[in-house]
């Protein structure tokens, strides 16, 4: 092989990498304090998807930054709660807009993945997503 490529992917084998893996849940929720009319004052229901963001340097005989069992085990345990809830009656999510679900989610996995560097939630029928950059 050509010298110049296995300079360049030794390179690269050390530059940061972000790995991600998503799940869905669906949920019900209302919001307050909405303009006449927009009906997200009424309780209501989405399918919503969260995808969880680890960035770092790719290491160990693998050469992985985050194993993606542990990405899966994060999501399986949010899953656990957000999924046929209502969210409004979730400590923490009183109110529970895209934004604050973010922030809620990076609280409850960042323990387990201390390099999380991203959490979206998105609406995909709606073609809405919120991203909290933890970087």
């Amino acid at each position: 092989m050509d010298r110049n490529f296995l300079n360049t992917l030794s390179d690269m084998k050390r530059r940061p990498a972000s790995i991600s893996r998503g799940a869905w849940f669906e949920a019900a929720h209302h919001l307050a304090k909405c303009k006449d009319g927009q009906g997200y004052t009424n309780l209501h229901g989405h399918s919503f998807k969260v995808e969880l963001t680890v960035t770092g340097v790719p290491k160990g005989a693998n050469g992985w930054v985050e194993d993606l069992a542990n990405l899966k085990a994060a999501l399986d345990d949010v899953r656990a709660t957000l999924d046929h809830a209502c969210l409004n009656d979730i400590e923490g999510l009183e109110k529970p807009s895209l934004e604050r679900l973010c922030a809620w989610i990076a609280a409850k996995v960042i323990a387990d993945l201390p390099n999380l560097s991203a959490v979206s939630v998105s609406r995909p029928s709606l073609n809405e997503t919120c991203t909290l950059d933890l970087t």
